[in-house]
């Protein structure tokens, strides 16, 4: 039954049938061939419970707060600010993009996000300030990356959702993780570019004057992450009620700079919604899918079959990394959060390990994902705002990063103090 469920959902994929009908479409095979039931019923009633649910309500505030950010002029000042900052180091910009993209990262909650809106100020500087095409592209897949893990993160809420664990205590166990990863993508650019001088592009100076000048712009997306978290861990908010918190407070930044317009809050609304039909539509499925796996008894066969084994816990843990990192290539990371997170992690937690830790092991696997081809969402992201040249210049940028993920992912599994030591603090 495993087998065929793979094969099942690997066809439909490799037939480029759309995700969320994919995994529909396997949910309904599944119950067709090894269920007496007629499962499919159930659908309306788990689209409903689905689509009410108070926690869910947090994807589009967090998605439109990322529209109104995008549109509201912050995002280039923010740049520039970093720029002063960051320039000094050996790769120059490239640094900028990973620091722009772990703080914009604390505040829109979502990896494509990050990535399109850093690489449209970004990308226009490569050949004006004489760059590395793969690596400086690289910079921004990988950071754009850092949505994901850093809070807020829709992805923490749904793995949240999925298996019933903590929010807040998901969204501190990703602060240390997060920044120590945007540190890690620093020194691979610093490394990359002290081998081979050349990628580093421009150097770049500013005075201690110039640099403290730049600090007004880096406050509106810290309050912004202040109001979202801080909120939360202040007792006034729960995490729905901080990202409609994070929405109001975009819209008065947008005011602020003289940005705000009906015009401009109906595209952030529009995009909000498609990008929300998008998200809601492959959480129905897989929350139906979910449904049918487990009535099946396909959930309680894999725990059986990876406890079976007899596998030492580290051991079994690194064959579940393995695989995931193997299933990443493959799939696009919404979907492979809500496929695989209820079916891997009671067996990690019957392996004794904290549901905590491995949500942000998880979270760096699905960064993992998303620039590993053939299916990485943000090297498509990257390459669709480039507009020309080869696809392989941004695989080839990203690589570097891909290892540098690994680094990360053998340090939360010797030192998984990095996830849980500010959890423990606070609860």
């Amino acid at each position: 039954m495993l087998l065929k469920t793979l094969l099942i959902l690997l066809a439909l994929i490799g037939l480029a049938v759309p995700i969320a009908a994919s995994l529909g479409w396997l949910g309904l095979i599944l119950q067709w061939s090894e269920s007496p039931m007629p499962l499919h019923r159930a659908i309306s009633d788990m689209a409903w419970q689905t689509s009410t649910d108070f926690l869910l309500v947090a994807i589009p505030m967090f998605v439109m707060l990322g529209e109104i950010l995008l549109r509201a002029g912050i995002t280039e000042k923010m740049y520039d600010g970093i720029v002063k900052w960051l320039g000094w180091l050996p790769g120059g910009l490239m640094h900028s993009n990973i620091g722009s993209s772990a703080l914009f990262a604390a505040t829109s909650g979502s990896s494509v996000a990050t990535a399109a809106t850093i690489g449209t100020v970004a990308i226009p500087q490569i050949k004006k300030r004489g760059y590395n095409e793969p690596l400086f592209l690289g910079t921004i897949a990988a950071g754009g990356t850092l949505g994901i893990l850093i809070p807020p993160s829709i992805n923490l809420i749904l793995y949240g959702l999925l298996t019933n664990t903590s929010v807040p205590e998901l969204y501190l166990a990703g602060f240390l993780p997060g920044f120590l990863l945007a540190a890690l993508f620093i020194l691979t650019v610093v490394v990359m570019c002290l081998l081979r001088p050349s990628w580093g592009g421009e150097r770049l100076s500013y005075t201690w004057a110039e640099r403290f000048q730049a600090l007004p712009a880096l406050v509106p997306p810290l309050g912004i992450f202040l109001v979202v978290v801080g909120s939360i861990y202040a007792g006034l908010a729960t995490p729905t009620e901080a990202a409609s918190l994070g929405v109001v407070a975009a819209m008065g930044l947008a005011v602020f700079n003289g940005k705000f317009s009906i015009a401009m809050m109906r595209e952030a609304i529009e995009g909000t919604m498609r990008t929300t039909a998008m998200i809601m539509l492959i959480i129905i499925a897989a929350v139906f899918l979910n449904f049918v796996l487990s009535i099946i008894g396909l959930t309680q066969a894999l725990t059986d079959f990876v406890t079976g084994l007899g596998w030492p816990p580290v051991q079994t843990m690194l064959m579940i990394v393995l695989i995931m990192i193997l299933i990443g290539c493959f799939m696009e990371t919404l979907s492979m959060l809500l496929t695989m997170a209820p079916l891997v992690t009671p067996i990690v937690v019957a392996l004794g390990f904290d549901p905590v830790w491995f949500g942000i092991l998880l979270m760096v696997l699905l960064e993992t994902a998303l620039i590993t081809p053939p299916i990485g969402i943000n090297l498509y992201v990257v390459q669709g705002l480039r507009k020309t040249g080869p696809m392989m210049d941004v695989m080839k940028g990203a690589l570097p990063f891909v290892l540098t993920m690994f680094v990360m992912l053998g340090l939360l599994l010797a030192f998984p103090g990095l996830a849980l030591w500010l959890p423990a603090l606070f609860y």
